[in-house]
């Protein structure tokens, strides 16, 4: 086979030669199988680099395996999603494989459909679904025939892996926190569109949000918005809380994302935070620490979400069939954007 540009593409048995040893020898390198000595892949990866050798994708999903791993996540611009990928690719390095990252439509189911039939399509090898929006019973289907993993939804299944965080601990330390602080009117700020289902975590947070209000004797300040996780999302919701009377001394936005727009409209509104308003989100998103953001958040640690869900899903690859769950235990950052509210 040649190259657009006219030249021979180097092939496993150019390796070989060049390497000196067996095109079986390079077939293992390449698929990181066990049992291969390190004198061996440095060996081979030397005549690797030596010779420009890329795989044919092609060929290789004709022997059964492409060497990719398709990723579905709701939207592109969360930073959170960000530290799940960077976990995730260090997993997928070791193991030479690339991720296909997609966008699945936020709250369009869908859309969500229609990508992963995309991945499957290009023969990805598995698939990770971050806070996937379709029914579990698509998930299973699609799961029965293509390895996945499923970040963020606390639906059990006997056919994908599960990594989650415990959103009640979470959205509960949160809560808890404001009021510790002498807060009682307190919104929250969570997702619309998804359906009431338990499984989703917004769902989880907003119920547990309410929960602990009416356990601490708050049930008549419980005020929930629903709109999206985005900062246009939460922008809109602090907009409409910010009128109300008596106005909240406290926000709780069930993402990162939306708590920097509810910092936006909270900042427009010539209001102060954490003087007139505190402002808590969740993820724990590498942006909110910076000094003039920062933000008292839940961390659920994305890195070691990510870095997990590669590992299970490598696993899976590699023929595990029993099913994985992996909680991670959410904590609290407390940092300027909660404080006391003023007193009136």
């Amino acid at each position: 086979m040649v190259t657009r540009d006219g030249r021979r593409r180097v092939t496993i048995s150019d390796v070989a030669s060049h390497a000196q040893v067996s095109t079986t020898a390079v077939s293992k390198v390449l698929r990181n199988a066990y049992g291969v000595s390190e004198a061996m892949r440095a060996k081979v990866q030397a005549a690797i680099d030596e010779l420009g050798y890329r795989p044919h994708a092609a060929a290789r999903a004709m022997r059964g395996r492409t060497f990719t791993i398709g990723v579905v996540l709701p939207h592109i611009r969360n930073p959170f999603f960000a530290d799940i990928l960077d976990g995730f690719d260090e997993e997928l390095a070791a193991a030479r494989y690339q991720a296909i990252i997609v966008q699945g439509g936020s709250s369009d189911a869908a859309a969500e459909s229609r990508a992963l039939d995309a991945l499957v399509d290009r023969q990805v090898d598995g698939i990770l679904i971050v806070a996937p929006v379709i029914p579990r019973a698509r998930l299973e289907e699609m799961a029965r025939n293509t390895p996945t993993v499923v970040l963020g939804r606390h639906d059990r299944s006997a056919v994908y892996d599960s990594v989650l965080d415990d959103d009640e601990v979470g959205a509960e330390l949160a809560v808890e926190h404001l009021i510790a602080l002498g807060h009682r009117r307190i919104a929250h700020i969570s997702q619309k569109g998804l359906g009431p289902s338990v499984a989703l975590l917004h769902t989880i947070r907003a119920r547990t949000y309410e929960r602990v209000m009416a356990e601490h004797g708050l049930a008549e300040h419980i005020a929930v918005v629903a709109t999206s996780y985005t900062e246009e999302g939460g922008y809109q919701a602090a907009r409409e809380l910010l009128v109300r009377t008596p106005r909240p001394t406290a926000v709780f936005a069930g993402s990162d994302q939306a708590a920097f727009g509810a910092l936006a409209a909270v900042h427009e509104a010539g209001l102060a935070v954490p003087g007139d308003v505190s402002v808590a989100g969740y993820d724990n998103a590498r942006v909110t620490a910076l000094a003039h953001i920062s933000l008292t958040t839940i961390d659920q640690d994305g890195a070691i979400m990510g870095k997990t869900a590669g590992r299970l899903l490598l696993e899976r690859i590699g023929g595990r069939t029993s099913s994985v769950r992996f909680s991670v235990t959410p904590t609290l950052v407390a940092r300027r954007s909660t404080a006391p509210p003023a007193i009136r």
